[in-house]
Formats: structure tokens, C-alpha cells, sequence
């Protein structure tokens, strides 16, 4: 069996559609906190991980569900048609909110029905892909997502300077998009239609606890840490343009645009290259970029950092207000570097995570990668929130934290001995 890309690439509308809604929240919900409803960082850190905190609670039982589930349409097919839509009218209301506890209402709506879907649509990946093509299958649906990513930042941005409620109904149109192209062109695998007794979520956490490897355990906390260190530049990142390098409001979705970008054009080839020289070793490297990154941005003062480069238009900044000129800056440098790290960690982890289990429990194995790195995102905004306040609103401080997880993480991973990609009977007799 090979890789059909034509139906992987199809089904990346689904990664699609869910980077879309986030980037444009990650990106400009914390503008409207501080903004329209003047709360202080440790509450804006705290009102970013409410969306974690809903799905930490509902994305593995909902993985281990759509394990389960029998449907004429499919396992995981229900959970998208049900989720998405209301998902899109959720994000619609979150930018006209006038008061707090309707903007609560809105993002909280958005917060269970994105949860609701994600998980089955993460789980379709390795359920129409032999294991030895996911981390080139991860790569192709990464980049869909990316390219989500670069249109709620960089067409997101645009939008935001006309009217900060267009990104968002941008964002509900394409997700209904999304997963109208995932229902009408990929038909899930019938394998394993029959009823089968599996662990519960907690059984096979308690599994992965208890095995001797440890390898399990290992890369579930390496996920944790890195998504620690990357919650520095996902939920705080466009505060930390405005108020530590002096930027505009849109502009931090702009800078984030070329690392999104870069993440696309990385996301491919960090597939073939976790295929090729080992996943552990590429997500390692990864890690190692990462790290290097934030540890500048630290050090480097603002006006080094919004430096000029050389002219760039779509992507770049215009320093002068009274020139239409880009350009591309330091930091904007640094953040496409950051992509590509992003790429080598990024798309190898779920393959690694998933092909330590067995077919039939892909869903399950995919919710405990989602419980991990939800966890961890539930406390990352929360320390940096904390750091943030605690340093008199130095945004900059979260720079020099994210690094030490990343390095925690480094560490995880180098005990990794399984997750590699299995090669089938026929392929190693041929090698």
C-alpha cells in the first residue's frame, strides 16, 4: 500500500480549518482582553488555557468514543458534521461581543465544539495511512495546516486594520469549508467495524506508565515541555510585539505569518527526513533550533530586533508610517527559523506517538497526545502569564523561561527507544 497524497492532502483541509481558528484566536484574543475588556496578563494567560482546559477534558475521551463508534458514515465523520458548524458560529459572535460574559459565551461555544471534532479529525490521518508513510502523511496535512496558519495571519491581518471582526467571520466560513471537503472526499477504512474491547483512556495511560521502556512516557513529557516552550511565542506573542518591541496590533499576526510559512515549506520535507535519518533524531534537531531562536530574541534588544533587513512586501513590516515600504526584520528572520524547528519537531511526534500502539487503538493513543500537549498548554499561558506580571510587564522575560522546557524536553526524547516508522514484511525483504 502507498501513499496517496491526492487523499492526504484532501483530508489536510480538516488541519486546516482547526489552524485557521486558532491561529486567528491565538492572535488576536489577547489583543481584545487587554484592549476592550482591560484585563491583566496573568488573566489574559489564564482566559488562553480556558480553551485547553475544555479540551484536556474532552479531546481523549472523544478519541477513545470515535474508537468506538459505528456510523454509516464512519467513526470519525459525526464528531467533524456536529462540531465544525457550530464551531463557525461560535467564532462569528466572539469579535461583536460588547461585554465580557457574552465574550465568555462565545469563546466557551468555540472552545467544546472545536474540542468536540478535533481529535477524529487527527485520527483519520493514521487510519487511512500505513505506518511507515504517517510521518510524510503528518508533513502533508501540516502543511495544509500551515497554509491556514498564513491566512489567518497574514490575510487576517489585513482584515484586522479594516474591521477587527473580519478575521473571525473569515475563520467560520473557511472551517464550514473545511470540513465540507473532509466529508465529501475522504471515506474512512472499514477495518475495523467490528466492535472491539479496548482500554479505557486511563487504562492505556496507566499502561504507557507502567511499561519497562518507558519510551511512552518519555516522548508524552518531551510534548509536554516543548509545547511549554512554544506557548511563549503562540499565546503572548502579539502583546509581546505590541508592548516589548513597540509595534502596531496587527503586525505580530504578520511576523507569525513567516513562520508559518516557513513551517509549510519545512512541513514536507520533515516527513522524508524523519523517514529517512530517524524521527527521534529530527525532532531532537528540531528542539535544538528552537531553543537557539528564543535564547536570541532574549538577548537581543528591541531596536536590534525590529531591525531592517531588506525590503519585503506581504510578509514584511512598514516601519514608516508614512512609507508603504516592508521590510523584513531581525526578529521576523529569527521566527522563520523558528518554523522550520517547528516543522522538524512537529510533524514527526504524532506518528511516533501512534505507532507505538496497536491499529485499532490510534484514536486512543491520539487523545493521550492530545492530553499532553493540552496540559501543556493549559500551564504554559499561565506561567508566562505569571512571569510576564511578576516582572512588571516585561513581555520579554517568557523568552528566557521557554528554552529551559525545551531543553527538558531535549533530554525526554533522548531516552526515546520506539516510534519509529514500521516498515511492512514486503518492503524489508526487499531491502
Amino acid at each position: 500500500m502507498k501513499l496517496n497524497y491526492g487523499k492526504t492532502f484532501l483530508l489536510g483541509f480538516g488541519f486546516f480549518g482547526v489552524s485557521v481558528i486558532w491561529a486567528v484566536y491565538n492572535a488576536f484574543v489577547p489583543i481584545f482582553l487587554e484592549k476592550k475588556f482591560g484585563l491583566p496578563p496573568e488573566w489574559i494567560g489564564f482566559f488562553m488555557t480556558l480553551d485547553n482546559i475544555a479540551a484536556l477534558l474532552i479531546l481523549p475521551p472523544i478519541g477513545a468514543w470515535s474508537d468506538n463508534l459505528r456510523t454509516r458514515i464512519g467513526r470519525r465523520m459525526p464528531f467533524i458534521l456536529i462540531g465544525a458548524p457550530l464551531a463557525a458560529v461560535a467564532f462569528g459572535v466572539i469579535p461583536i461581543a460588547s461585554v465580557l460574559p457574552l465574550f465568555v459565551a462565545g469563546t466557551g461555544t468555540l472552545m467544546l465544539s472545536m474540542a468536540m471534532w478535533r481529535t477524529p479529525v487527527v485520527a483519520l490521518m493514521p487510519d487511512i495511512t500505513p505506518s511507515h508513510y504517517r510521518s510524510q502523511a503528518n508533513g502533508i496535512i501540516n502543511f495544509m495546516g500551515g497554509i491556514g496558519a498564513i491566512i489567518a495571519f497574514l490575510v487576517g491581518a489585513n482584515l484586522y486594520d479594516r474591521n477587527p471582526a473580519f478575521p473571525f467571520w473569515m475563520g467560520s466560513v473557511l472551517v464550514i469549508v473545511a470540513a465540507v471537503m473532509v466529508f465529501l472526499f475522504i471515506k474512512e477504512p472499514t477495518l475495523y467495524e467490528a466492535k472491539e474491547k479496548e482500554p479505557s483512556m486511563l487504562a492505556s495511560l496507566r499502561e504507557v506508565i507502567a511499561d519497562p521502556d518507558k519510551s511512552g512516557l518519555r516522548i508524552l513529557l518531551a510534548i509536554f515541555f516543548w509545547f511549554l516552550g512554544y506557548a511563549a511565542i503562540e499565546a503572548f506573542f502579539s502583546l509581546y510585539a505590541v508592548n516589548h518591541l513597540g509595534l502596531k496590533d496587527s503586525d505580530g499576526a504578520r511576523l507569525l505569518s513567516g513562520l508559518s510559512i516557513v513551517f509549510v515549506i519545512f512541513a514536507l520535507p520533515s516527513g522524508y527526513i524523519g523517514a529517512k535519518i530517524g524521527r527521534r533524531t529530527t525532532i531532537i534537531a528540531g528542539i535544538v533550533v528552537m531553543s537557539a531562536v528564543m535564547v536570541i530574541m532574549f538577548f537581543l534588544p528591541p531596536a536590534v530586533l525590529i531591525s531592517p533587513l531588506a525590503k519585503l512586501p506581504v510578509v514584511g513590516i512598514q516601519l514608516n508610517p508614512d512609507s508603504k515600504d516592508s521590510y523584513l526584520i531581525v526578529i521576523g528572520l529569527l521566527l522563520m527559523f523558528a518554523g522550520m524547528g517547528w516543522a522538524l519537531i512537529n510533524i514527526n511526534s504524532l506518528p511516533m506517538v501512534v505507532d507505538m500502539t496497536v491499529p485499532a487503538r490510534i484514536g486512543t493513543f491520539t487523545g493521550l497526545y492530545y492530553l499532553f500537549s493540552t496540559f501543556s498548554a493549559i500551564v504554559g499561558p499561565n506561567v508566562n502569564g505569571w512571569i510576564i506580571s511578576l516582572t512588571g510587564r516585561n513581555y520579554n522575560a517568557v523568552m528566557i523561561v521557554a528554552p529551559i522546557f525545551m531543553v527538558l524536553a531535549l533530554v525526554m526524547m533522548i531516552g526515546v527507544k520506539r516510534g519509529e516508522a514500521v516498515m511492512p514484511p514486503t518492503a524489508v525483504a526487499a531491502d
